[in-house]
């Protein structure tokens, strides 16, 4: 699958010339990290044909902003997607845009993008006011027929709006209800002190199964409300699948499958709540094991440490009296709990949903009043007290490991690193390597041309350090991982931007890490 970034910033700097000499600035500031606000888990949703229609999405957003950017996904599509005069603004209510805040979308300067099958597209940026906790419609024309797989999200819990022609820039369209959201998947933001986002991933019940239709509340919509009210500029995106499973693909892929994509690579996302995933294993013959459930669930926490993530673990909520409840899958369910409220577990927070939502009387049951009359998803009530349940002193301010200034020309010692703006420039000053700020890390040769980048473009970099094990790391402004070298595990390592022009880290047993530039 491949992934297209674009950004309505200059490119220039991606492969052109440095601005400045090495040291100097390649913009005039450096570009604040995006922040998702809104977000969907893209998966195949089957066969229909847009071609001809108008679609317009109802986004609720988490948190605020003054530029927006969108991206559209054939993730999972076997055919060629075109989408044109796209559209974004706030809602006016039903189908209803206001007319006076719309913005044009575009990709890349271009008014139409075609997506290719396993693409996904981020739009160029649009200065516009954002208002957090409030709907923005999003709106495309699909002109020509979709004959293969959709990319979508089902089981939206939000009306979608189809209208015959292109009628995607009127605020008021002659529109006719549907469901489910097709070829959106993320609504991102730039804005004032963002502290990041937080991922809820997860199956039906953080999907808002149980919950009121166009209402917005999902739990994790109702954890935006909380968050906002503390005061705590945090996205929320709610990556929840129907069906989604821990341990095997189905109603999407699998977790595990799905979980670089759909939570660590969400822009500004710093935390993740795994969340209800494991009741569908429940379900299924033969039944997992409790420490099946466990291994794949420490594996997430252990994936999320590497990148600089807080990981927070869901009890599994109850279930007795759905269809596939059993005496056994309940044993499992309570092991899996208590792995989860272990002090060994390496969860980094605990959201106590089952205790949220059980009955004291009966804890194998929902307590009648958060039951939505399934016995296995919650109410509305229901949601908001798992929304409750969440600890929002978890969600602290980003913070970047210190770095000292680089001692000597041409390198970088453990602890040592630069931030954007700054260089670390060859003892013969003819090659420099940029952290820029645009957030792109690039390596130049002395005709100031770009000879290696490892692509972080407005993914908002913080600083790049080498770490005292030999591996270098650049770091966002929220204090995750962009990229690494993967080079950890040596002592006494020194990276060195080389006259020759190759990059090296070395310990004292010879090179460890290389771009493979020399001679250039």
């Amino acid at each position: 699958m491949t992934r297209t970034f674009l950004r309505h910033r200059p490119l220039a700097l991606l492969l052109g010339t440095a601005l400045l000499a090495a040291g100097g600035a390649h913009a005039a500031s450096t570009l604040a990290p995006w922040v998702g606000t809104w977000g969907v888990a893209a998966k195949d949703i089957g066969t229909r044909d847009f071609g001809g229609l108008t679609v317009r999405h109802i986004v609720h957003t988490s948190i605020g902003g003054t530029s927006a950017r969108i991206r559209v996904s054939n993730r999972y599509g076997d055919q060629p997607v075109t989408l044109s005069d796209v559209h974004i603004a706030q809602s006016a209510g039903g189908s209803s845009s206001r007319s006076d805040t719309d913005h044009v979308v575009t990709f890349g300067n271009q008014a139409t993008i075609t997506l290719a099958p396993g693409q996904e597209a981020t739009s160029d940026g649009i200065d516009m006011t954002v208002p957090a906790l409030s709907d923005l419609t999003v709106s495309f024309y699909v002109p020509q027929p979709t004959p293969g797989r959709i990319t979508g999200h089902d089981f939206s819990g939000q009306t979608l709006y189809l209208a015959n022609g292109d009628v995607a820039g009127q605020g008021d369209i002659p529109a006719f209800a549907d469901q489910n959201d097709v070829f959106l998947s993320n609504v991102d933001v730039q804005g004032p002190n963002p502290q990041g986002a937080v991922v809820t991933l997860g199956a039906s019940i953080t999907n808002g199964d149980g919950s009121s239709f166009n209402a917005n509340r999902r739990w994790p919509n109702d954890l935006a409300a909380r968050l906002a009210a503390a005061g705590k500029n945090v996205g929320v995106i709610d990556e929840g699948i129907s069906g989604n499973r821990l341990l095997a693909d189905g109603a999407g892929v699998s977790a595990p499958n799905r979980f670089d994509h759909d939570a660590l690579d969400q822009s500004g996302a710093r935390w993740v709540i795994f969340s209800d995933d494991p009741i569908n294993d429940l379900g299924a013959t033969p039944l997992p094991t409790a420490d099946a459930l466990i291994a794949a669930e420490a594996a997430l926490i252990d994936r999320a440490h590497a990148r600089g993530f807080k990981f927070l673990c869901s009890t599994l909520t109850p279930y007795e009296g759905w269809s596939t409840w059993s005496t056994a899958g309940e044993n499992v369910r309570a092991a899996v709990n208590a792995f989860i409220r272990g002090a060994d577990s390496g969860c980094d927070g605990v959201v106590d949903q089952d205790l949220a939502v059980h009955d004291p009387q009966h804890p194998t049951r929902y307590l009648p009043a958060y039951d939505s009359g399934d016995h296995l998803h919650p109410n509305d009530a229901g949601h908001q007290a798992i929304a409750n349940a969440v600890n929002l002193a978890l969600f602290t301010p980003p913070s970047l490991p210190a770095i000292a200034t680089p001692a000597g020309c041409g390198s970088l010692g453990a602890g040592e690193g630069i931030t954007p703006g700054q260089s670390v420039v060859s003892c013969d000053g003819g090659h420099h390597l940029d952290l820029q700020r645009d957030s792109n890390l690039v390596l130049y040769d002395a005709a100031n041309t770009s000879i290696w980048i490892p692509w972080t473009y407005d993914m908002g970099a913080g600083e790049l350090r080498l770490e005292n094990d030999g591996n270098l790391v650049l770091y966002s402004s929220l204090g995750t991982t962009i990229w690494q070298s993967n080079s950890g595990g040596h002592a006494n390592a020194r990276l060195f931007v080389q006259g020759d022009g190759n990059m090296v880290i070395y310990d004292d047993n010879g090179p460890i890490w290389n771009t493979g530039t020399a001679g250039q």
